[in-house]
């Protein structure tokens, strides 16, 4: 096929997926499953017609795609938001995590042909939830919860896929390898967790400190340098033998929660980038899945689901959660906030490539579970929340402020202050700016100074100034620029 036609056939499946998804924000459904879907229609089974079956770029596009979505969770993580929940939310992403698998395992060995340690495999790879989706639903509905279940939600969803990953891996391990069990596990478990931590930590603050210290001449590269480390992160945790998911999300907690230029823009970008990686994988995986081997797994998907939702899942978290500070209605919502996602389908292609027995069965039963979760228990959150008396409808939307500077009548502009400026010299209260106009910042060799009236400009620093579009050249002509 021509690459022209490549070309446009990805742009239209992603031009489709994002009106799809702003469509499906009216119903309350999920944007994962509006993605899934599209590419259900554009593969080999659906009137598309594009023959997809590469297991292996399957996994890569959702390994790669996932670090990046992982990494820009974290990012947005504040510590002061999630330390007063972290044990909860650790708790919950650790043994709630293998609660979950356990019993999944247990109820899969009675509607499937599967021996227990195939049901533990299919249990591990639908164990974790998914942070985007949930919060994707909760904000299309303009939904605000109480910050403390808000943030437990979060950090959950964003620190749950290790666990899961390590239990599939070890898994695999146990089915693949004679003689791998208890104790290969329990060295598994060790080295993934303690390496995965350390090289996160590390590496977010090598992030901060890269970013600050770099000094690059064009805003424009900053993206690209916290995005090569991100990548970095995650493969060379895996070459060490940590988890490479785990390094990254707590690396992206780390700088975060750090100093570092450029912030605001970065952090929007890995916002943008996470979206564009959700639909690039969500394609990629619906475009896998072939639709017409679903109604084989349809009544043992449905069950396994409808057991996970109703069952294993509320069972871990009355289990590990009922000594807490959350009450029951709090429960209540975070058991049905079990949304799968992203990360048990990604974690379905690595029993098919490792040449696990049944592992073609348990992808389209792992598809299967993620489109049911995603249809019932995504649609349905909202509504819970607000029957649970836990939510409420926020009138009024957050709006960056940043937002409204470029709107048609203000404009943010950098004026760099020469020799023979008729503002060098000058303090900030005897220049003549014209009416509504503000100076913002002062860039003077690298150090930004917020301008009080009795700040002096000099020659050589750079101004940032808010104005309207009106006055720009009125503000030039006063800066001499």
């Amino acid at each position: 096929m021509p690459i022209e036609h490549l070309i446009l056939g990805a742009a239209v499946l992603l031009l489709a997926s994002v009106l799809a998804s702003k469509a499906s924000g009216r119903f309350g459904v999920p944007a994962l499953l509006v993605f899934l879907v599209v590419g259900m229609l554009a593969g080999s089974d659906g009137p598309g017609g594009i023959d997809f079956d590469f297991p292996r770029a399957a996994q890569s596009m959702g390994i790669v795609a996932l670090a990046l979505i992982l990494f820009s969770g974290g990012l947005d993580t504040r510590w002061r938001d999630v330390r007063p929940v972290l044990r909860p939310s650790l708790v919950m992403a650790t043994a709630g995590v293998a609660v979950t698998a356990i019993l999944v395992a247990w109820f899969s060995t009675a509607v499937l042909d599967l021996s227990f340690a195939e049901a533990m495999l299919l249990g591990s790879i639908v164990s974790s939830t998914d942070a985007a989706a949930v919060f994707g639903i909760l904000r299309s509905k303009n939904l605000a919860l109480p910050n403390r279940l808000r943030s437990l939600l979060e950090l959950e969803s964003g620190s749950n896929d290790p666990m899961a990953v390590f239990l599939t891996i070890g898994m695999i391990a146990v089915l693949s390898e004679p003689g791998f069990g208890l104790g290969g596990l329990s060295l598994l478990f060790v080295r993934q967790m303690a390496v995965g931590a350390l090289a996160g930590f590390l590496m977010g603050k090598l992030a901060a400190l890269a970013v600050n210290r770099l000094n690059l001449e064009y805003e424009g590269l900053y993206p690209a340098v916290t995005l090569s480390l991100a990548l970095a992160t995650y493969a060379l945790t895996a070459v060490a033998g940590g988890n490479g998911f785990l390094a990254v999300y707590l690396a992206a907690i780390v700088m975060g929660n750090s100093d570092f230029i450029h912030k605001r823009s970065l952090i929007r970008f890995h916002d943008g980038l996470a979206w564009l990686m959700q639909i690039t994988m969500f394609l990629t995986l619906g475009l896998q899945v072939f639709p017409s081997r679903l109604p084989a797994v349809t009544l043992a998907g449905l069950a396994i689901a409808l057991f996970l939702m109703l069952v294993a899942r509320p069972a871990a978290v009355f289990l590990l959660l009922s000594l807490g500070s959350l009450n029951l209605r709090e429960r209540v919502l975070v058991s049905w906030v079990g949304l799968r996602g992203a990360a048990p389908i990604v974690l379905a292609t690595f029993p098919l490539l490792a040449g696990v027995p049944q592992a073609g069965l348990m992808f389209h039963i792992v598809f299967f579970i993620v489109l049911t979760s995603a249809l019932l228990q995504g649609t349905s959150i909202g509504f819970l929340a607000n029957r649970l008396g836990l939510a409420e409808k926020s009138r009024h939307p957050h709006i960056d402020p940043l937002d409204l500077v470029s709107n048609g009548e203000r404009d943010l502009i950098e004026i760099p202050i020469g020799r023979h400026s008729p503002a060098a010299g000058k303090r900030v209260l005897d220049l003549e700016l014209p009416r509504n106009t503000l100076l913002l910042l002062v860039d003077r060799g690298g150090t930004y100074i917020i301008p009080r009236g009795g700040t002096a400009i000099t020659a050589g620093d750079r101004v940032l100034v808010l104005t309207t579009k009106d006055r720009i050249q009125e503000v030039e002509r006063a800066l001499g620029a």
